[in-house]
């Protein structure tokens, strides 16, 4: 897998795949994709109604959205986060998702969250617990209900399966009520086959270089 390390607009890193011609991130702001999307339009919504939140991430990447979500929580939470292929060492140690890009103690907070065991929740604070799982969706068993879903596989072009109702169907019956789903993508049959199989559906305003992006929540 060949990646290339690229300065997005807001100064942040993100990582082009060549083979499948698509960044982890937004190249109109890595770190301002991910507040907007996963923190100001999921956590922030969730964090409303409750103490504690079971967070599910598909497309753990980087790692970017568990430490944006670590550092602005302001509540219990337990994070897992899907990943069919790791990132090398080699690979994260050049991301500069440092204080001077994010904000005081992110570099320490990061480093913890990569040198976590996987398959096990691992805490980061007193608050905060990562578990870090080499899987796929498809795959994956759903044990405990998920109050809120980052779903941040690569888009549905260079990757459908990824994007196929029945990951989505899921996903649903192993939400809380009032769970929440949170995505970048703002493509018609995402947004319909969301709403076909439950989901009240929003169309909200995107990221930076991004129109639109969705959120459903399950009543």
């Amino acid at each position: 897998m060949d990646l290339k390390l690229i300065i997005s607009k807001d100064g942040s890193h993100t990582l082009y795949r060549e083979d499948i011609d698509e960044t982890y991130h937004s190249r109109h702001g890595a770190v301002q994709e991910s507040l907007h999307v996963f923190i100001d339009k999921g956590l922030k919504e969730v964090e409303k109604s409750k103490n504690e939140v079971n967070i599910l991430e598909v497309g753990f990447g980087t790692g970017l959205n568990t430490l944006l979500t670590c550092i602005n929580s302001t509540c219990k939470i337990n994070y897992i986060g899907l990943e069919t292929y790791p990132l090398h060492n080699a690979v994260l140690d050049g991301l500069n998702y440092d204080t001077s890009v994010i904000g005081d103690s992110s570099q320490e907070i990061f480093n913890a969250i990569h040198k976590a065991p996987w398959d096990e929740h691992h805490p980061i604070t007193s608050l905060f617990s990562v578990k870090k799982v080499e899987n796929e969706i498809q795959k994956f068993e759903i044990m405990e209900p998920i109050d809120l879903v980052y779903y941040d596989a690569f888009g549905p072009n260079s990757q459908p399966e990824m994007w196929d109702i029945s990951i989505f169907e899921k996903l649903y019956k192993s939400m809380s009520s009032s769970g929440v789903f949170v995505t970048y993508c703002a493509k018609g049959q995402v947004r319909r086959d969301l709403k076909s199989i439950g989901f009240v559906v929003e169309r909200l305003e995107g990221p930076p270089g991004k129109r639109e992006m969705l959120r459903g929540k399950k009543l």
